[in-house]
């Protein structure tokens, strides 16, 4: 029996496949959303960028610039003033249907210490490393952390240092199930680890995981000390789950709410025609939530670890696949499409970042 958190937000014909199949939701999205708080409005106030090839990590420094990834190229172009330049690339890329270079973070001490971190496909595996940018320009790319399972599919790659000063990584089962049940494995996990690849202390039993039975992460949030996480469902739901360390979501077992014994339940989840969900941002007490399939941004609303609204959604269908979202310094969020990575329908002069102001 689905749980009473559970969240169906359209009745649509299930469909078969996965991850980041094309397609959309066709229940239009409002343009402002009615809360307990009074009434949540997006506008896209402006483009900040466009011509940017398959945009997947997002990162801002402290001169209020921001670092971009492209996913097939594995190039990280920097955003600045409404212009682009490419600072280098991310070597051994191996560029696949989701793999290539994928997440990025910025070192939380920089520019002491002048880092940047990606996750990234190689031929093997999927891989984090440390990146030297100064000067305007990457050198010295050290791998700190190797062996995470790669595929095609389900390659997981969201970066997110978190308050207390760890790197959170996102990963998938590198299409194969059994991996998020496997405690000797790091598919279909979140992982916390230090700068130097190690696990965090405080890591149950001492591992560089915190949680398990994962199908496909590329959504990490915090609010506050609270981790949030997006998560690919299979045929049926899609799922924002509430991260508890030591915790198993459930996958293979369970996709969505099943209320199975020791396992996690999400907090809200989808159809996977009306989301298939990548990245994920807070802000103003809301997850923001970037769908590909989906074609729309998510506001969820939460508190205190808990879902405290009814999810609403916002530019339905009108700028196609949206990756990823973050907040920028100046409190609005930049969302990038995903037009051109092979299963959307490329506009001129997609993929984009969109500047989109919160009232």
């Amino acid at each position: 029996m689905r749980g009473a958190a559970a969240v169906v937000v359209a009745a649509v014909a299930l469909v078969a496949g996965c991850s980041e199949d094309a397609g959309g939701g066709t229940t239009a999205g409002p343009a402002s959303a009615g809360t307990a708080a009074g009434t949540l409005r997006l506008t896209v106030a402006s483009t900040v960028a466009t011509g940017i090839a398959v945009p997947w990590g997002l990162a801002f420094l402290p001169d209020k610039s921001a670092l971009v990834a492209e996913r097939d190229s594995g190039a990280v172009k920097r955003v600045a003033g409404g212009q682009v330049t490419e600072v280098g690339r991310v070597e051994d890329v191996n560029a696949s249907a989701e793999g290539g270079l994928l997440g990025l973070a910025v070192d939380p001490g920089y520019p002491g210490k002048p880092y940047i971190y990606a996750y990234y496909s190689s031929g093997s595996d999927n891989r984090i490393a440390r990146i030297t940018y100064q000067d305007g320009k990457l050198s010295d790319q050290q791998v700190i952390l190797d062996g995470i399972p790669a595929a095609a599919i389900h390659n997981g790659g969201r970066l997110r240092f978190g308050p207390d000063g760890f790197l959170y990584a996102g990963t998938g089962d590198g299409a194969d199930r059994p991996n998020s049940q496997d405690d000797g494995s790091l598919g279909g996990k979140i992982l916390r680890i230090t700068t130097d690849g190690k696990p965090a202390p405080g890591n149950p039993d001492g591992r560089v995981w915190i949680t398990k039975g994962h199908r496909n992460v590329q959504g990490l949030a915090f609010d506050g000390d609270q981790l949030y996480a997006a998560e690919f469902g299979q045929n049926t739901w899609d799922e924002l789950n509430v991260i508890k360390p030591g915790s198993n979501y459930g996958w293979p077992a369970a996709e969505g709410s099943e209320g199975l014994d020791g396992m996690t339940d999400p907090i809200a989840q989808w159809h996977t025609a009306d989301a298939s969900p990548s990245g994920i941002a807070f802000a103003k007490g809301y997850i923001f939530m970037a769908s590909l399939r989906g074609q729309r941004l998510w506001a969820i609303p939460v508190a205190n670890g808990k879902r405290v609204g009814e999810p609403k959604a916002f530019f339905t269908n009108q700028y196609g696949r949206l990756r990823t979202v973050e907040v920028a310094p100046d409190g609005s969020l930049w969302l990038t499409t995903s037009n051109t990575d092979g299963r959307g329908h490329p506009r001129t002069g997609d993929d984009r970042i969109l500047r989109v102001s919160i009232s």
